[in-house]
């Protein structure tokens, strides 16, 4: 969908962008597929804050997501509506299944209403179409991909990204992932056809700390601009730099550049990182 500029009628609006939403169904989410979403502001069971700079913003009710489908196997759905969902950055599409039930999935890019899909173990390729990856061709987008059999979709959900099959002479798939990194999957995990809705999110200015404010955001505050007892970069005369040591987390740990990663026993399943080696 277009992104929607405005005119700079107040600094606010200077630059200011949303995507058109007019395409989408102007009618209210389906009842029955709704739940309570309760505000954290960033903080654990005990109530202490994990996550700074989180608080506030508008109330939203979660929309029930099936990222599964395998338990409709073989039975054809007719898309009911494509709608907004504010948890996410992707719309999501209301399913009409042939025996009566509905269910909310990702919408992919192009799937409209009136369109039908199903989740088979071989279907037709097609958008919206869900199916394991020994019968999805090389070359094709997808979505929603399932990591660990049976689990549901895990990875490839946010608009606009998709990934590919790469290869299936091995025992196990090779998938190419949004960031670049192909590793081994499965065949007998499912994925979704097509490239995730809402391509032009990326696209949008948010323009103003306001906004960003209703999407439960705090202000952030430069380490450098704290006092010393507050962050390792704060203490001295004004907004001076954080000197000859490295860049450290609130905590004192390193930060920018150091490597994160826990998940050490899914190493063997990665084939090509998301960087590049230096040379």
């Amino acid at each position: 969908m277009p992104v929607k500029k405005y005119n700079p009628t107040t600094p606010g609006r200077r630059g200011m962008s949303v995507v058109d939403y007019s395409e989408l169904s102007s009618k209210k989410p389906k009842k029955s597929l709704l739940k309570p979403k309760a505000k954290k502001a960033g903080r654990n069971n005990q109530g202490r804050i994990t996550v700074r700079h989180r608080g506030g913003g508008v109330k939203r009710l979660y929309r029930v997501i099936d990222g599964k489908r395998f338990d409709k196997l073989n039975i054809p759905a007719k898309v009911e509506s494509i709608e907004y969902d504010p948890n996410r950055t992707a719309f999501i599409a209301l399913l009409l299944y042939k025996d009566g039930e509905r269910r909310y999935i990702l919408a992919p890019e192009k799937l409209k209403a009136g369109d039908h899909v199903i989740c088979s173990e071989k279907a037709k390729v097609k958008a919206g179409n869900r199916m394991q990856i020994r019968n999805i061709p090389v070359g094709f987008g997808i979505h929603d991909l399932e990591v660990q059999v049976g689990k549901g979709a895990q990875m490839i959900r946010s608009a606009g990204s998709s990934g590919k099959v790469t290869s299936l002479d091995s025992e196990l798939a090779q998938v190419t992932l949004p960031s670049g990194s192909v590793r081994y999957v499965s065949k007998d995990c499912y994925a979704t056809i097509g490239i995730v809705s809402n391509i032009d999110h990326s696209n949008v200015i948010i323009g103003k700390a306001g906004r960003k404010r209703l999407m439960g955001r705090r202000p952030q505050v430069l380490g450098k601009s704290m006092n010393a007892c507050d962050h390792p970069h704060g203490g001295g005369e004004g907004h001076t730099a954080i000197g000859p040591k490295t860049p450290k987390t609130p905590w004192g740990m390193p930060a920018l550049g150091v490597k994160t990663r826990r998940l050490r026993y899914t190493d063997h399943l990665i084939i090509k990182g998301r960087r590049k080696k230096k040379r």
